[in-house]
């Protein structure tokens, strides 16, 4: 039975954290996730190692909590736990200076040693939290935290407080696994003697991986995208653990990051040089123009902008804009790259930037006011990664109406959808293979929509800024997954209604699928008669057409169906409706014969001078067919008429669809459809048919001549169905009849 007053309960380990200490997307998920959990209705308490680095504002907020030692191997190590409330979070900040008092996190011979300390430190404190936090799950990130999963069953199993704890381990870069000498199991970790966890841990003959230990001993693995989660299951993307992430693949999920929209807001950020929303985007402009200036590019709002704001690395794709920024230069696009990295790409970018002045900058620093900067003033946003696990710059990109352009891997693919100059669908901009040309013609699609149509551009940022990437959608997905690993804790109201509330826009479909039997009832009886007559001008009906024949069949029973709830006055009426139609169709159906012969006579004449008398026999029952065929219309002209005036009492919705719609469109589908519908009028249909494919082919062929008048004759005394009759309409006679006539001509 679920548990209502208990809330859940979460420590959230991460390595990084904004805004005391980032390197990349790590700290972003981990100062922006715990913040949507808590507006959720959990209790978390973020772990993050207490860095030197970390500004005095934040370091004299902190409060000495607890202290205790930690055992890692034959060590006993000081461990502290300052506390410190930031925005609605709690933050316990895990002291020692040994370890983390240095001008950096990463990078050091012993991180090894200082990320395992790291990890025992995170397990241990669990034990000392602040009166009435029981831990339920301990979300460990990265490689950085990927031991405490293993600490936590190899030495903690079995203590009541632990029993209850349930490990989440999330991958944000499946490269960096934290790849060690085997001799820190001993002498660090402790787990020599454990031939589970050395067996589990080990790599290879000589070295321990410490992602894969998180990966075999966490109840629950997560990474940051969908696409992500399948790609890194490859040998091409898994970086050798693809097998045992296929092992536990039952486990893995993805969940795509968001990002601090009230922090990245084109409408209040004060760093950008003028604010504006996507209802008025002129501030835009003025961001334009004053980065053209500070960077020394030349100032026009006539030229596509497109930045990079990345590492200067491989990973990035910068051996793609390498190789493709000269031709992407000469062709009128400016571009501004802001990063550090390779010395290689270095050079690369400072060598363009001094062969295209006022064209290309290049800033070879870290510079986050500048970043912003540039998000809020180019045009497009230039990111071809190799691989990319979720990437946040695309998103913060297009929420300042910046088009992104991506190569389509991992987070990106996920996040920006390709334009479809069809439909105008699209956030961005896109490319498949890790290719140079192929990224060159992305952005040039884009910078041609740029210059070629700026209604359609427009529109396209519109949609990019209407985006929704915040992280309360990510943190209801994951708390999906904490409360299906805690069945007993009751979710909270808030958050249920959340839920529901994603599924109702699915719901709110079936109305449409009920609506479409009405939305088919205008067809009944129009389409019909276009059809069958256009048959006569076609050589074949396309087979394509079937699955048209199974939808109008469905439509007509629902339509039949309606039909027989009328009263027995309105059948009476419509009975006579059939009898007009009846005499009406056979009249449509002579004129249109009379009109043709005269063309057959006219072709097969050219061809062949010596058929001059048979033809002009033809011409002359021709015209006698067709003073029959005008009385016939003059008799029946008034009846048609109240006909036309009945038809609309019984069947409102079916006199109000213009019958020029149908004829702009092609008759086939619908012709396929008829024949299939409706058993009763195929055989009319099908002689209708070979009647018109033998008359084309007499005269084409000279020989045929001689047989031209006695095939002519026959199809006019062809019987018309009863049931097909009936659902032909009169009014629409003269414009098919000519349509038909049209048709010939052409052939």
């Amino acid at each position: 039975m679920a548990d209502s007053s208990k809330k859940m309960q979460i420590v959230f380990a991460s390595a990084e954290c904004a805004p005391f200490v980032k390197t990349g997307g790590l700290g972003d998920v981990a100062g922006s996730l715990p913040a949507a959990l808590v507006r959720a209705g959990a209790e978390v308490i973020v772990m993050v190692p207490k860095y030197a680095t970390i500004k005095d504002e934040y370091k004299s907020q902190m409060e000495h909590f607890s202290d205790f030692y930690v055992s890692l191997g034959w060590r006993n190590e000081y461990c502290g736990l300052e506390k410190l409330e930031h925005d609605g979070v709690t933050y316990m900040f895990i002291d020692n200076e040994r370890y983390f008092a240095r001008d950096y996190p990463y990078g050091f011979f012993d991180d090894g040693e200082r990320f395992a300390f790291f990890s025992k430190a995170i397990t241990e404190s669990l034990q000392h939290l602040p009166a009435g936090f029981e831990c339920d799950i301990l979300h460990c990130n990265d490689w950085q935290t990927a031991l405490a999963p293993v600490f936590l069953r190899e030495f903690y199993q079995g203590l009541p407080l632990y029993d209850r704890v349930k490990t989440v381990f999330s991958i944000h870069n499946v490269a960096f696994q934290g790849q060690f000498s085997d001799t820190v199991m001993e002498d660090i970790l402790g787990v020599a003697h454990i031939p589970a966890a050395a067996s589990q841990l080990r790599c290879d003959a000589c070295s321990i991986n410490y992602m894969l230990g998180a990966l075999r001993y966490a109840d629950a693995i997560t990474t940051v995208s969908p696409t992500y989660a399948n790609e890194i299951q490859t040998p091409e993307f898994g970086e050798g653990l693809d097998g045992v992430l296929r092992e536990r693949s039952y486990a893995l999920q993805g969940i795509l990051n968001g990002i601090d929209v009230a922090g990245f807001d084109p409408a209040t950020d004060k760093r950008i040089a003028a604010n504006y929303t996507v209802d008025d985007r002129s501030g835009k402009a003025v961001c334009k123009a004053k980065l053209q200036e500070e960077l020394g590019l030349e100032v026009r709002d006539d030229r596509p902008l497109m930045v990079m704001v990345t590492r200067l690395t491989r990973q990035k794709g910068l051996d793609l804009v390498m190789y493709a920024l000269d031709r992407i230069l000469a062709g009128g696009v400016q571009v501004a790259v802001l990063g550090t990295g390779d010395r290689d790409y270095e050079d690369g970018l400072r060598y363009f930037q001094d062969k295209y002045p006022g064209t290309m900058a290049a800033r070879i620093e870290f510079d986050p006011a500048l970043s912003q900067r540039m998000y809020a003033a180019a045009d497009m946003f230039l990111m071809p990664s190799k691989f990319e696990p979720c990437g946040l710059s695309q998103i913060i990109a297009m929420r300042y109406g910046t088009l992104p352009i991506v190569r389509e891997t991992g987070g990106l693919k996920d996040t920006v959808i390709p334009y479809n100059e069809f439909t105008g669908e699209g956030t961005g901009f896109s490319f498949s293979n890790f290719n140079g040309d192929e990224m060159g013609d992305a952005v040039f699609r884009a910078a041609r929509l740029f210059w070629d149509n700026r209604d359609a551009w427009n529109q396209l940022v519109t949609q990019a800024m209407s985006q929704d990437f915040s992280w309360t959608r990510s943190a209801d997905k994951y708390l999906d997954l904490y409360f299906f690993m805690h069945p007993e804790i009751e979710r909270p109201a808030a958050v249920v209604d959340e839920t529901e509330a994603v599924a109702e826009p699915v719901a709110a479909e079936e109305p449409k699928a009920k609506e479409k039997p009405v939305e088919a009832e205008p067809a009944k009886a129009e389409p019909k008669v276009k059809a069958e007559v256009a048959l006569e001008a076609e050589d074949e009906v396309k087979p394509a057409a079937k699955p048209t024949a199974k939808k109008t069949t469905t439509r007509k029973t629902t339509t039949k169906k309606a039909t027989t709830t009328k009263a027995a006055a309105t059948k009476t009426t419509a009975a006579k409706t059939t009898t007009t139609r009846k005499r009406t169709t056979a009249a449509v159906k002579k004129t249109a014969e009379a009109e043709a012969a005269p063309e057959v006579k006219a072709e097969v004449a050219e061809a062949k001078p010596a058929a001059k008398a048979p033809a002009k026999t033809a011409a002359k029952k021709t015209t006698t067919t067709a003073k029959k065929a005008t009385a016939a219309k003059k008799t029946t002209a008034t009846k048609s008429t109240a006909a036309k005036a009945t038809a609309t009492k019984v069947a409102p919705k079916a006199a109000a669809k213009p019958a020029v719609k149908f004829e702009e469109t092609p008759a086939e589908p619908k012709a396929e459809a008829a024949v299939e519908a409706k058993p009763t009028a195929k055989t009319t249909t099908r002689k209708r048919k070979t009647t018109a494919k033998k008359t084309t082919a007499k005269a084409a062929a000279p020989k045929a001549t001689a047989k031209a008048e006695p095939k002519v004759e026959p199809a006019k005394k062809a019987p018309v169905s009863p049931v097909a009759a009936t659902e032909e309409k009169a009014p629409t006679k003269k414009t098919s009849v000519r349509k038909a006539t049209a048709t010939r001509k052409r052939r």
